[in-house]
C-alpha cells in the first residue's frame, strides 16, 4: 500500500486540481456581489441518512482555500447521520466559503455514499472472518478520496494502484503463456528491480489454483467468479498456504454466502462505481 506521505500528496493534488478546474481565474459571481471584507458563517446540513465521510477532507479544503477560515466539527467521519443533522460550521471570509463550497460538497457527497455502502456490506459480513475490499474501479482523479471513504465505512483497501502490488489477472496469464510462466517471470522481475511487493494471482479454476500453489511465493489468490461449492473447495485446497479472496458477482444477496465459504476477503467494485451521492448542502447562517 502507499505510504501516508504519498496519500497526503494525492490529496494535495486533488485539491489543487479541483480548485484550478472550478475557480480558474476567479469566482466572478462572489467577487462581484460579495464585499471582499464581508464575514460569514455556514453550516453543512445533512438531508439524507447514512455514514458521513469527508469531514477531515472538507476541513483541509477550507484551510487550503483560506487558512483563516475557522471550522467547527460537530460530527466526525464514520458516524451515522440522519436528515437535519449539522456536520460542521465554517466561518470567516464569505468569498472564501463560497469558493470552497462546491468542492467540499462534491467530495463529501461522494465519499459519504461510498462509506454508507461499505458499512452496509461490512455489516452483512458480521460474525464471519471475511473483510470487504475495494478495487481500482474508481473515479479517475479522486481515487484517494474514494479509497479513504471505503476505510471510513469499515472496509479495507486493495492495492492503491498498479505500482504498489502485483496482481496477475487472466490477461496477464494468457499473454505470459500460462500461470507458471506469469508467476516465475514476475518473481524474476521483482528480484531484478529489488522490489518488495506482494503478489496476488487470479484463478479461473481449481486447476489454476493448484498451479499457483505449486509455484509458491504468492500472497493471495483471487478466486474469481467461482460458485459457492467450488469456492469452498478452493479454500480447502489453499488452506493456510496463502490468503484467499472472492470476487465477481458480489452483491448484497451473495456477499454473505461467499463469506461463509471461508474466504479471507471479498472485493467489490460496486463500493466505488455504483453509488448514489448523499444529499448534503452548505447553508449560510446568521
Amino acid at each position: 500500500m502507499i505510504s501516508q506521505e504519498q496519500f497526503e500528496t494525492e490529496l494535495e493534488i486533488i485539491i489543487a486540481n479541483a480548485i484550478r478546474e472550478d475557480v480558474g481565474e476567479g469566482d466572478h459571481t462572489s467577487l462581484s456581489c460579495i464585499p471582499e471584507d464581508a464575514q460569514g458563517k455556514a453550516k453543512l446540513l445533512v438531508k439524507d441518512a447514512g455514514i458521513i465521510a469527508g469531514v477531515a477532507f472538507a476541513e483541509q479544503v477550507f484551510k487550503t482555500v483560506d487558512s483563516e477560515l475557522e471550522v467547527e466539527i460537530l460530527i466526525q467521519d464514520g458516524k451515522k447521520v440522519s436528515h437535519g443533522d449539522i456536520v460542521l460550521y465554517v466561518s470567516g471570509k464569505s468569498q472564501s466559503i463560497l469558493q470552497a463550497e462546491r468542492l467540499v460538497l462534491n467530495a463529501m457527497q461522494r465519499m459519504s455514499a461510498i462509506a454508507t455502502k461499505t458499512r452496509f456490506f461490512a455489516d452483512l459480513l458480521e460474525g464471519t472472518k471475511t473483510k470487504v475490499l475495494d478495487t481500482r474501479k474508481t473515479t479517475p482523479g479522486i481515487r484517494a478520496l474514494e479509497k479513504w471513504a471505503v476505510k471510513i465505512g469499515g472496509g479495507e483497501n486493495h492495492r492503491f494502484a498498479l505500482y504498489d502490488m502485483v496482481m496477475i489477472k487472466d490477461n496477464h496469464i494468457d499473454f505470459a503463456g500460462g500461470v507458471k510462466q506469469a508467476i516465475e517471470q514476475t518473481k524474476t522481475y521483482l528480484a531484478s528491480k529489488e522490489l518488495d511487493i506482494k503478489i496476488i494471482v487470479e484463478a479461473r479454476s481449481l486447476t489454476e489454483i493448484q498451479e499457483i500453489l505449486d509455484c509458491g511465493g504468492v500472497y493471495r489468490i483471487l478466486i474469481d467468479n467461482f460458485n459457492y461449492e467450488d469456492t469452498r473447495k478452493a479454500v480447502a485446497l489453499i488452506g493456510d498456504l496463502c490468503l484467499t479472496e472472492s470476487s465477481g458477482g458480489i452483491n448484497e444477496e451473495t456477499i454473505r454466502k461467499y463469506a461463509e465459504c471461508g474466504v479471507d476477503y471479498i472485493s467489490s467494485g460496486a463500493l466505488t462505481h455504483s453509488v448514489y451521492n448523499m444529499d448534503l448542502s452548505l447553508k449560510a447562517v446568521d
